[in-house]
C-alpha cells in the first residue's frame, strides 16, 4: 500500500485512493442523457472508462506502479482530439482550501516502422505524439450559489508532434448539457472549453517532464495542487521541483442557477491526444486533503 509519506496533505485527509486496493470511485464522465442515452451530446458520448493496469508493456513485461502493481490508466482512442476523462463525485462540507495531490506518468503508445533515419539514440519520437493532460474540478455552492471549474492542463505536444511542455488555464466554459439544449454553445471536441484555443499559459509555465528514452521507459511524477473554495480561486501549483503561483488565474463562473447540486465537489483527470495515436494516463495513486 503506498504510504501517505509520499504526500504532504493538509490537516484532514478526504480520501486516500492507492489504486492496488481497486478503482476507488473513479469512474467515466458522462453527459447528461434523462435516461435516453441517445441524447449524449457527441462530445461526452465516449470518453472511456478508466481501468487498472499492471503497465504492461511488449518489451519489458509487467512495468507495475510505483507501489505494489496497479495504477489506474486513461487510454484514448486513436483518434486526433479524443479525451479519456475519469471523474470521482463528493459533496463538500464546507468551503476552504483543497489539495489534490498524485504520482503520475503518461506515455503515447508505441509506433513501429517508423522513419529513424534522423533518430539520434536518444529522444524517442512516441514522445511528440503525447498531447495534453488536464486536471480539473468542478464545484457548485448551495443556496444557488455559483457553479465553476478550475482546469489546468500540461501541453506536451502540438497537432505537427511540435513540443510545447507548458502548463495552461482555461479561459472559457466547459459547455453543460442545459447550455447546448437551449441553444447557446456548439460543440467542440475539447470538453473543458467552448473552444479548443481557449488556453492560456500560465506564467512561467514552461516545464519540460522526464518522459524518459523509450515510449515504455516509465518514470513517476509528483504533482501537488491547491485550490481555494471559500475565495473561488486557485492557489498553487508543485509539479516535482516547480511550484507555480496561480493566485491571480481568472476562473470563469457560469452565469445561471444549477438545481441538483448544492456542494457538488467532483475531481476529474484526463488525457487528450492530438495526434491519430493512442495515449496514456497512469495514476499510482491520488490523495485530497482540506483545512477544514
Amino acid at each position: 500500500m503506498v504510504s501517505i509519506a509520499n504526500y504532504n496533505p493538509l490537516r484532514r485527509v478526504l480520501f486516500h485512493d492507492d489504486f492496488d486496493q481497486g478503482i476507488n470511485g473513479w469512474c467515466e464522465l458522462v453527459g447528461n442523457h434523462g435516461g435516453d442515452l441517445d441524447r449524449i451530446r457527441p462530445a461526452v458520448a465516449d470518453l472511456r472508462p478508466p481501468q487498472l493496469s499492471s503497465c504492461t508493456f511488449f518489451d519489458i513485461g509487467t512495468h507495475g506502479a510505483l507501489d505494489g502493481t496497479y495504477s489506474l490508466k486513461l487510454a484514448t482512442r486513436k483518434k486526433a482530439g479524443h479525451q479519456a476523462v475519469a471523474i470521482k463525485r463528493l459533496t463538500s462540507q464546507a468551503r476552504g482550501l483543497v489539495q489534490f495531490e498524485t504520482w503520475f506518468t503518461f506515455k503515447a503508445e508505441q509506433q513501429f516502422g517508423e522513419d529513424l533515419a534522423d533518430w539520434d539514440g536518444n529522444q524517442d519520437p512516441s514522445e511528440a505524439n503525447f498531447g495534453d493532460i488536464t486536471f480539473s474540478n468542478d464545484i457548485c455552492e448551495p443556496g444557488g450559489g455559483p457553479r465553476y471549474m478550475f482546469a489546468l492542463r500540461y501541453r506536451n505536444a502540438d497537432a505537427d508532434g511540435r513540443l510545447v511542455q507548458r502548463w495552461l488555464y482555461k479561459t472559457s466554459l466547459h459547455t453543460t448539457t442545459k447550455m447546448a439544449v437551449a441553444g447557446r454553445e456548439i460543440e467542440h471536441t475539447d470538453i473543458h472549453v467552448r473552444d479548443p484555443r481557449d488556453w492560456v499559459e500560465v506564467p512561467g509555465g514552461h516545464q519540460p517532464l522526464c518522459f524518459n528514452e523509450v515510449a515504455t521507459k516509465v518514470n513517476w511524477h509528483y504533482l501537488r495542487w491547491l485550490y481555494d473554495t471559500k475565495a473561488r480561486r486557485n492557489v498553487e501549483l508543485q509539479v516535482n521541483d516547480r511550484t507555480l503561483n496561480l493566485r491571480n488565474i481568472p476562473v470563469p463562473f457560469y452565469p445561471e442557477t444549477y438545481e441538483g447540486l448544492p456542494n457538488l465537489l467532483n475531481f476529474l483527470v484526463d488525457v487528450r491526444t492530438v495526434r491519430d495515436v493512442r495515449n496514456f494516463l497512469f495514476f499510482d495513486s491520488i490523495v485530497v486533503s482540506v483545512d477544514w
